[in-house]
């Protein structure tokens, strides 16, 4: 039986606007890296265990950007990577290349697994279930693919997943594609999946707006998460991302 809101972890929520990827990017890191810090301490002085950080869902969108996992395959990349006319990062997530623009919904849950459960598969299929009850509410049928990450509709991808964990520290995340311009997909085999499709919610339902599958989102990773998230200011530097 799910735990009643007001007795679950606590969380950090961080909802910004658009954010650059690289910004994005090493913020996530900072964050973990002070995770990490904590756990050591907490390791050598176990009776005097920190509890001050807290996970935490960053919840933004990005310019146009492509990135590709530490062992992607550049042959999925349709363009020359050498060429600076797109912006392209290679990052510490698993995966193949995908697409980040406005109106895809992208989360990036900073958790230490120690508050969950020590099981990579697990949380993996956690991020699946948050994007497939999101599409539910909205009476769309959103499913996995043995063998595959990620969630599909009418055979189409609406929904990536890339993570990196380090002693339990997770980063990176998910990408629902809400009301995106999809076009640059097709400079891509999206997750090195050749033959497969890319979607959005959109296509589904036209005036879907990406505010309101925001806050349904939430609810729905504090449901399976069984998380309470409280909203967070952003570091001063970030401040200019924020969403008011």
């Amino acid at each position: 039986m799910p735990q009643p809101l007001a007795d679950r972890l606590e969380g950090q929520l961080y909802q910004l606007k658009t954010v650059p990827y690289e910004v994005a990017w090493r913020w996530q890191q900072q964050l973990v890296a002070e995770r990490k810090v904590a756990v050591a301490e907490a390791e050598l002085a176990p009776e005097a265990r920190c509890h001050g950080l807290k996970d935490a869902l960053l919840l933004l969108q990005h310019p146009p950007v492509y990135t590709l996992g530490q062992g992607a395959d550049s042959r999925f990349v349709r363009f020359d990577l050498s060429s600076s006319e797109y912006s392209v990062y290679r990052v510490e997530r698993g995966g193949e290349v995908t697409y980040h623009c406005p109106g895809q919904l992208v989360g990036y849950p900073i958790l230490n697994l120690r508050h969950h459960q020590l099981d990579l598969h697990w949380y993996l299929r956690q991020l699946e279930e948050v994007v497939i009850r999101t599409l539910a509410s909205y009476g769309v049928m959103g499913y996995r693919i043995a063998g595959l990450t990620g969630i599909w509709v009418e055979g189409r991808k609406v929904a990536a997943i890339g993570i990196k964990v380090s002693r339990w520290i997770t980063m990176h995340g998910f990408a629902l594609n809400v009301c995106p311009d999809l076009a640059g997909f097709e400079r891509i085999v999206p997750c090195g999946l050749v033959g497969k499709s890319v979607g959005s919610l959109a296509q589904f339902l036209p005036t879907v707006r990406l505010e309101a599958v925001q806050k349904v989102l939430i609810a729905q990773f504090e449901a399976v998460f069984q998380m309470r998230l409280v909203a967070t200011p952003v570091p001063e530097s970030l401040a200019v991302y924020e969403d008011s």
